[in-house]
């Protein structure tokens, strides 16, 4: 059973892999066996550090996805340097906070290029090399907002809401042809997207209260989900959203 989730000899993209979430999955993965390309606006040197330390490669790619312009560089660079594409994992995101009577168009834009569109185009970028080759695992990170509302946060809520219907889309499109395409939405995570959230006393008591696992989840918590997702024992999985939440969902 364990040989199901070895992930020796596979490379992975992982966006937003300087901090958080996207540093836990990298990591994860690492220490599955893969070789991590790691990338972000900030180098992820810390990430990659820690993944070298693990015996693995790990290569730094500098990108800034507000725009699509990095996407074809980011997959060719990571085949050349690491061998091929054989996991994407879409986790480089943004939020901007506000009622949605002030919400300007500004902070619409700027979520939904980064958040929706780059992860369509890195998708498309990746897949095309995936198709090719026969076989391939992309990875969205949705949120409890591709199930829920939520508020004073307009795009965000509908870049992943977009998010949970690209998944079932790509994987419609791609399943046939060797590619699994799943999402993984992650509870409230302790993260710096979630520092507000957390530093206010009465929404993190209500939050809290509302959480089965009465606690906010670690970004290592997606690590298991993320691995399982990338190898061969989900190869049967297709358009699903895994909810990594604490129970959130189920109050």
């Amino acid at each position: 059973m364990a040989s199901l989730f070895d992930l020796s000899g596979k490379v992975a993209i992982v966006t937003g892999a300087n901090t958080g979430i996207g540093q836990a999955i990298a990591l994860a993965l690492a220490s599955s066996g893969a070789d991590v390309a790691c990338v972000g606006r900030t180098p992820a040197q810390d990430t990659a550090d820690r993944i070298k330390a693990m015996g693995r490669r790990a290569e730094i790619i500098s990108a800034d996805l507000s725009t699509i312009d990095p996407v074809e560089r980011i997959v060719d660079e990571t085949a050349a340097k690491l061998g091929g594409v054989d996991i994407l994992v879409n986790n480089a995101g943004i939020i901007r906070r506000a009622d949605a009577v002030d919400f300007t168009e500004a902070d619409w834009d700027a979520v939904i290029d980064t958040n929706l569109k780059s992860v369509f185009f890195l998708s498309q970028a990746a897949g095309q090399h995936m198709i090719a080759r026969g076989s391939g695992k992309i990875i969205n990170i949705a949120s409890m907002l591709t199930f829920q509302g939520g508020v004073r946060v307009p795009s965000y809520t509908a870049s992943k809401s977009g998010i949970g219907g690209l998944t079932k889309l790509l994987a419609n499109e791609w399943a046939s042809k060797g590619i699994n395409v799943n999402a993984i939405a992650p509870g409230y995570i302790a993260t710096a997207n979630t520092a507000a959230l957390q530093a206010d006393e009465a929404r993190n008591r209500s939050i809290l209260e509302r959480i089965p696992a009465g606690r906010w989840g670690d970004a290592s918590d997606l690590g298991g989900a993320a691995v399982f997702l990338s190898s061969r024992a989900a190869d049967y999985v297709q358009g699903h959203v895994l909810a990594v939440d604490g129970g959130w969902l189920a109050r």
